[in-house]
């Protein structure tokens, strides 16, 4: 890499971070199912209504060698792929948001603003340091279960390329359907079991979930008729139930109405029938653009805050997205690739940026 595409590039990473740590512009939401047969899938949106991320999917063979990004450089631990992966990258191509290796983990990140404290950054310790945005990457192609990430994760020091961004937490579920959610706080990694496999953002997981008795009176389906004295109450509509779930989009709230929505959905035959039951229940959590923006403020000119929606089939190998930009479901299928012998590559995850319309043939 030349000078000046080094200097470019470490800019628009500063950029990129500098404007993560705007609250209003990120959210993420992600949900686990598990169908009859026993496969789960993990799902998940990314949102930033600051620009378009001009997110790529990523190939990347075994054996390929990258180095971590640190203050000021490019040249932070060298790690090299054991195990081929795809991943769907935000930003630059080695930024890794969601993605599934070909043992059947699976890795994400999702920002965690305000909570989360890395080590400081130690020139000495350079060899050892790798970039937050980047571990999701290194992950992927070092372990093959959630208890080789527990491993990896006390052999380096996750930092932050720039002081002032976003910090961020980590989601890693294998093949077996364990979940670890990682967070650094104050500069120790502590891994939490997550049974319930709903994630958002800030506060820490283990907030969200004791946040969860406030809805102890939710249920699903309707309530009944209430006679009150002389006056007879009766509900609207279905789902009356669920009367009083929130319906922001800040963190919390979208923790409760995941939880819920993901636990009341019914059992689904077939890893196919789960996946696309994940995107329907996603869809709730789209956030339009102007919702984040004040007023006095122009909103940024993309379709959709949610810019892309993701599921990851582990025990199949399967990757599936859409886009703001093409709400089609595309996949991509690592048992189809020689991670021998594939080339790396990125390519957009959207070729043009129009929502292709097919017109209904009538005869």
């Amino acid at each position: 890499m030349g000078t000046r595409q080094f200097c470019f590039s470490l800019a628009l990473i500063a950029a990129f971070l500098i404007a993560a740590h705007s609250q209003e512009m990120e959210a993420c939401t992600g949900i686990t199912r598990t169908a009859k047969d026993g496969t789960c899938i993990v799902a998940r949106t990314i949102e930033w209504g600051g620009s378009d991320l001009n997110s790529q999917y990523v190939v990347v063979p075994r054996g390929y060698t990258q180095h971590s990004f640190v203050p000021g450089g490019t040249d932070g631990m060298e790690f090299s792929a054991r195990y081929g992966y795809v991943g769907l990258a935000v930003e630059q191509k080695e930024f890794i948001a969601e993605g599934i290796n070909e043992q059947g983990l699976s890795a994400g990140l999702f920002y965690f603003p305000g909570y989360g404290k890395y080590v400081d950054y130690d020139p000495a310790m350079k060899s050892k340091s790798i970039a937050d945005l980047q571990l999701v990457a290194w992950i992927l192609g070092s372990c093959a279960d959630v208890d080789q990430v527990k491993q990896a994760i006390e052999k380096i020091r996750v930092i932050a390329i720039d002081p002032r961004a976003s910090t961020v937490h980590w989601r890693f579920t294998d093949t077996s359907g364990r979940q670890l959610v990682l967070e650094i706080i104050e500069g120790t990694p502590k891994f939490y079991e997550n049974k319930l496999g709903v994630l958002t953002n800030s506060p820490g997981l283990d907030w969200q979930l004791t946040n969860l008795n406030n809805y102890v009176n939710l249920y699903p389906g309707s309530s009944t008729s209430k006679t009150f004295g002389n006056i007879s109450l009766s509900p609207f509509g279905a789902g009356s139930g669920f009367l009083g779930i929130p319906g922001d989009v800040t963190p919390p709230s979208r923790f409760v109405r995941a939880a819920f929505y993901q636990t009341t959905a019914p059992e689904q035959d077939t890893a196919l029938e789960t996946v696309l039951q994940c995107f329907q229940i996603l869809n709730n959590f789209d956030i339009p653009i102007g919702i984040e923006f004040a007023e006095n403020q122009t909103p940024t000119d993309i379709p959709s805050a949610t810019q892309w929606t993701s599921a990851a089939d582990m025990k199949n190998r399967i990757i599936y997205y859409r886009t703001m930009y093409d709400s089609s479901i595309r996949s991509i299928d690592l048992k189809t690739i020689d991670f021998a012998s594939v080339k790396y590559q990125a390519v957009p995850l959207d070729r043009t940026k129009q929502q292709p319309i097919v017109p209904v043939r009538i005869q």
